[in-house]
């Protein structure tokens, strides 16, 4: 990720689902790293381009965000 790109914040109240890209929004592949927490990958590089939580107000304390990720932990 360059310094210069942006992370993106979007939450969709219809389907429950907050987003968080870096850079403008693109596609992506998806990895499963937690309940209901997406991982969202570049398909050609696999650099991490962004992040997908659903059901964000079924959970059980959202005073605990924000959601705290190790993403060295992910495997590649």
């Amino acid at each position: 990720m360059e310094k210069n790109e942006l992370m993106q914040i979007a939450y969709d109240r219809d389907a429950d689902v907050l987003y968080l890209s870096v850079g403008e929004p693109r596609r992506a592949i998806s990895r499963e790293i937690g309940d209901d927490i997406l991982l969202r990958l570049d398909p050609d590089t696999g650099s991490i381009i962004g992040v997908t939580i659903l059901n964000l107000s079924t959970r059980p304390n959202l005073k605990a965000l924000p959601v705290m990720i190790d993403l060295q932990a992910v495997p590649a």
